[in-house]
C-alpha cells in the first residue's frame, strides 16, 4: 500500500479517535434538548376537590378533569432557548360545570439546562412575570440535591428537594418535593353575604392565599418529569386576615395514560443520549484505533 494510502488510514483513524470524546462529552448534550416544536396534551384528575364557584357563589365539591395543552412557539426559539405556551382548562365532572377555571402561561427556558429565560413575553394569565429556576424540566444528569423550580401559581421559584429514588412504570427516577409557603396570589371583591360576614352589606375585598406541595418524579439522565402530583390549598381571606372560604382545595394527579406517554418520551430521549454518549463514541474510538494501527503496520512494510 502506498504512502498516501497509509497516511489516509492514519488520518481517518486519528479523526475518529478525536471525535469520540467530543461526541461523548459535548455533542450529546447539545443534540438532545427540549424541542422547539413541543406539542403535548396532558390530563390530571382531582378527586373530591372543594372550590369556590363564581357561577354558584358557593363552595362546591366534585371530581375535576384538568386538560393541559403545551405548544412550542417555534418562531421564538433559537439555538439556546425554547418558548412554550400552556393552556389549562378545568372541568367539574361531578356537578357538570365546564370551564370552571381557564389559565394561560407563556414560558421561555434554556433548552439544555431547563433554567428559565426572561424574554419573548413570558407571562401568567397574560400578566408579565419574571421567571427563575427550572421550568418544565430539570437539567441533564440530575443530581440528588435541591433545585429551584418556578411555580406558576405563586409566580416565584421555590426549592424542590431530592427525597428518594423510585420507579415509574419500570423507569428509574428521582423524586423531588417542593413546598410553597402561604402566598397571596389575587385580590378581588365578593358579596359579604356569600362569605357569611354578619352585619356587613355589599361587596368586601378578599385575598386569595395559596400554599401547596408539588412532587416531581424525574428521569435523571434527561431531566424530564414523568409524573407530577400537586396538592393545592387555596383560601379566601378578608383584609383582616380571617379565612372566610375555601378557594380551591384538592390534589391533582396525572392520569396513568399521561404518565405512560411521558415515560415513553423519556425512555426515547434517554436511549438517544446513551447512543450519543456511549455507543457511537465507543465505536468511533475502536474504529479509529484500528485504522491507526493498520496504517502504522502497513507504513512499516518495506516497499515492494
Amino acid at each position: 500500500m502506498g504512502r498516501i494510502s497509509t497516511l489516509v488510514l492514519i488520518g481517518f483513524g486519528a479523526f475518529f479517535v478525536t471525535l469520540a470524546p467530543l461526541l461523548r462529552f459535548w455533542a450529546a448534550g447539545e443534540i438532545v434538548s427540549a424541542p422547539a416544536d413541543q406539542f403535548l396534551i396532558s390530563r390530571l384528575e382531582v378527586k373530591d376537590a372543594r372550590y369556590f364557584s363564581p357561577q354558584d357563589l358557593k363552595v362546591l365539591t366534585g371530581d375535576l378533569d384538568i386538560i393541559v395543552t403545551t405548544r412550542g412557539d417555534v418562531k421564538e426559539a433559537d439555538a439556546d432557548r425554547v418558548v412554550w405556551d400552556e393552556a389549562t382548562v378545568v372541568n367539574d365532572v361531578t356537578n357538570s360545570r365546564s370551564l370552571i377555571d381557564v389559565t394561560e402561561r407563556r414560558s421561555a427556558f434554556d433548552r439544555h439546562s431547563g433554567v428559565g429565560v426572561n424574554c419573548c413575553g413570558t407571562s401568567v394569565h397574560k400578566s408579565p412575570v419574571t421567571i427563575e429556576g427550572q421550568v418544565y424540566k430539570f437539567p441533564f444528569d440530575v443530581r440528588k440535591q435541591t433545585y429551584k423550580v418556578f411555580n406558576a401559581t405563586a409566580r416565584k421559584a421555590f426549592g424542590a428537594t431530592f427525597v428518594r429514588e423510585d420507579t415509574v412504570n419500570g423507569l428509574p427516577v428521582y423524586v423531588f418535593e417542593q413546598d410553597v409557603p402561604p402566598t397571596r396570589t389575587e385580590t378581588r371583591a365578593l358579596p359579604a353575604r356569600v362569605l357569611g360576614i354578619a352585619g356587613a352589606t355589599g361587596d368586601v375585598r378578599v385575598d386569595r392565599w395559596y400554599d401547596g406541595k408539588t412532587t416531581f418524579w424525574v428521569e435523571p439522565v434527561t431531566g424530564f418529569p414523568v409524573r407530577q402530583e400537586m396538592r393545592r390549598h387555596e383560601v379566601l381571606k378578608t383584609q383582616d386576615g380571617v379565612e372566610r372560604s375555601a378557594a380551591f382545595v384538592g390534589t391533582a394527579k396525572m392520569t396513568e395514560r399521561t404518565v405512560g406517554e411521558l415515560v415513553r418520551k423519556a425512555e426515547e430521549s434517554k436511549d438517544r443520549i446513551g447512543l450519543l454518549r456511549d455507543t457511537i463514541p465507543l465505536v468511533l474510538l475502536a474504529v479509529g484505533v484500528v485504522l491507526v494501527l493498520v496504517g502504522v503496520v502497513l507504513g512499516r512494510r518495506p516497499a515492494e
